[in-house]
């Protein structure tokens, strides 16, 4: 995920804004990590440069 993204991602079920965590980062994007809602306190996973931002109850 390309940091510029932050600018535009917002949590899909309340539109919030998410904070970002960098677990691995190469030298042109974010490889892993994730994006916390605080309103929502929900997790959304970075892997594999993707973030997962589906609904909490459509993750697996």
């Amino acid at each position: 995920m390309r940091d510029d993204l932050m600018e535009i991602l917002v949590c899909p079920v309340c539109k919030g804004t998410l904070e970002l965590t960098v677990t691995e980062r190469d030298e042109r994007e974010i490889v892993t990590g994730s994006l916390f809602c605080k309103a929502c306190n929900f997790t959304y996973p970075i892997t594999e440069t993707i973030p997962n931002l589906l609904p909490p109850e459509m993750q697996s």
